[in-house]
């Protein structure tokens, strides 16, 4: 956890826009120093121009968090500028649609790659050196209530979001009792550019495609404020609460609770089954 922010530094991906974005606003705000990286260098520059004028020290790096070397050179880049770095947030998303067994290898390949990969890459680039000075720290892991119940029609999205709360449970057990802690939000639809992620995807994957998913942008449309989530996530790492739900509608506890509660029968099942 980190009680105070005030002067310490943080590397937030996915942080030219939506969540990402927020995130990194609400932490200038607290006087933190911030290093700002997306894959979008256009959006990325425009996002480092607005938050200067907040005089807090911002910065910010192109990286691509589906390549490991990338996330790399963004850490080293980082821990040039900041020194000491404190707070390590995964949030770089990306999605795709359709029935599971149209899903093409490419797209398959490229949210996995940026979801679940993406926060391989960041922990492994950023741990190492939290672990060395010792401090009170935190590493945030964006994920989704897709990580939880699994909607029809993004199987790719929900296994990557799925493993995400599978990485941050690993982690979190693994530095239970130490000075950093670790926390995942799930969050239902928020007003993000996810619905045209697609503009962003790199040439091995297939390219950029400039489409959107119609249905998925008025669901987004719809969503909330980045910025709620972003205090949300701010108030987590200070409590260094391991999950982060921003969306409180009984139907969303209710899909939860139906999951679990399929898997304790199941469990009853096999119990019942010895006898």
């Amino acid at each position: 956890m980190i009680r105070n922010f005030q002067g310490k530094a943080a590397f937030v991906t996915g942080a030219a826009s939506g969540i990402g974005l927020a995130i990194a606003r609400a932490l200038a705000t607290a006087n933190m120093r911030v290093m700002l990286a997306d894959i979008e260098d256009n959006a990325l520059y425009a996002a480092l121009e607005d938050l200067k004028g907040s005089s807090a020290d911002v910065r910010a790096v192109v990286c691509d968090v589906s390549d490991r070397a990338s996330v790399q050179r963004a850490a080293e880049q980082t821990f040039a500028a900041f020194g000491t770095i404190h707070l390590l947030c995964n949030n770089a998303g990306v999605g795709v649609g359709g029935q599971f067994e149209t899903i093409a290898p490419n797209d398959w390949e490229w949210v996995i790659a940026v979801d679940l990969l993406g926060i391989v890459h960041g922990v492994q680039s950023f741990l190492p050196h939290i672990k060395a000075h010792g401090e009170d720290a935190h590493i945030v892991n964006t994920a989704s209530l897709a990580g939880m119940v699994c909607p029809p029609g993004t199987a790719p999205y929900n296994a990557s979001k799925f493993g995400a709360v599978a990485l941050s449970e690993t982690l979190a057990a693994e530095l239970a009792g130490s000075p950093i802690g670790v926390s995942v939000p799930c969050t239902s639809f928020v007003l993000t550019r996810i619905a045209t992620s697609s503009r962003n995807r790199p040439p091995r994957f297939g390219g950029p495609l400039d489409q959107s998913n119609a249905q998925l942008e008025a669901l987004v449309q719809a969503g909330s404020d980045p910025q709620m989530v972003a205090q949300r996530v701010m108030a987590a790492v200070r409590d260094n609460d391991l999950y982060i739900f921003t969306h409180a509608d009984m139907e969303y506890r209710a899909a939860v609770e139906e999951r679990f509660g399929k898997i304790l029968a199941a469990f009853d099942k096999a119990a019942n089954a010895k006898r």
